[in-house]
């Protein structure tokens, strides 16, 4: 019983993954791409969680939340079930885009309670560590444009608020130009870091099993991108844009460099 419940999570996982691409594709093309799609999906892999959630609590004789995978999944179910409750009820789909992402990860997490077998050809895991590294790279490097027009932002709001003429600053693009390139290099940002991430923590489940969830390193690319997704969730919820979005981008690029 408790390993078809990894099984079902990992199931619910690939599932919520259908969610997690729809969201990079809207923050990159500002649009909902295939939102139905994707939120059949989520409501699948949430049945799924509950059942995995299910069998293991029936197997303990208690509610599984003995480690953090399995409180991770519980937490995970629970977002998800509140989620399709809201959306059910009002049609609120602006959240999707943090909150599936959200879910896949904590749900992606739970499902490596269980160590796999290592590589079965150590070149197999060398591929799978750059292409991490290349991707967590462009990210950043995404991400750092982003910061760059942040600032170009503030710089911009802050001549025309002093009526300042004759600088150099006149040649900086209009604000609204200037928002549109955050968001679009915000989203490329956060949609390469975050597929960096899910493989880094892939090859460091397969290479080292249930021990990487203690290093440093990865808990940091996780912190960083958690302040990622705040980002995203303020500037697709709340409607952040200007000097708010400008300061949070800039507060995830430092972060990001200390990854």
């Amino acid at each position: 019983m408790v390993e078809s419940s990894i099984l079902w999570v990992r199931v619910a996982a690939c599932l919520y993954a259908v969610g997690l691409l729809h969201s990079i594709l809207a923050l990159v093309r500002r649009k909902q791409t295939f939102y139905d799609a994707a939120l059949a999906a989520f409501r699948a892999g949430a049945v799924l969680q509950i059942v995995s959630i299910t069998e293991l609590s029936r197997a303990y004789g208690h509610i599984a939340v003995d480690n953090v995978y399995e409180t991770l999944s519980l937490c995970a179910v629970l977002v998800a079930i509140v989620f399709l409750m809201v959306e059910r009820r009002y049609h609120f789909t602006s959240p999707s885009v943090a909150l599936f992402p959200l879910v896949f990860m904590m749900t992606l997490v739970a499902a490596l309670e269980r160590p796999v077998g290592t590589w079965t050809d150590s070149r197999v895991g060398d591929v799978w560590l750059v292409v991490h590294v290349v991707l967590v790279v462009a990210g950043v490097a995404a991400l750092l444009l982003t910061a760059v027009v942040s600032v170009f932002y503030l710089l911009q709001e802050r001549r025309l608020k002093s009526k300042q003429a004759g600088t150099l600053l006149e040649k900086l693009p209009p604000l609204a130009t200037l928002d549109n390139l955050i968001s679009t290099s915000m989203g490329v940002g956060f949609g390469l870091f975050t597929l960096g991430v899910v493989v880094g923590i892939t090859w460091a489940f397969v290479q080292s099993g249930t021990r990487w969830i203690g290093d440093a390193k990865i808990t940091f690319s996780l912190f960083t991108w958690v302040l990622c997704l705040v980002m995203i969730f303020l500037r697709a919820t709340a409607g952040w844009r200007g000097r708010k979005a400008a300061i949070m981008a800039l507060t995830v690029l430092g972060c990001s460099a200390l990854t």
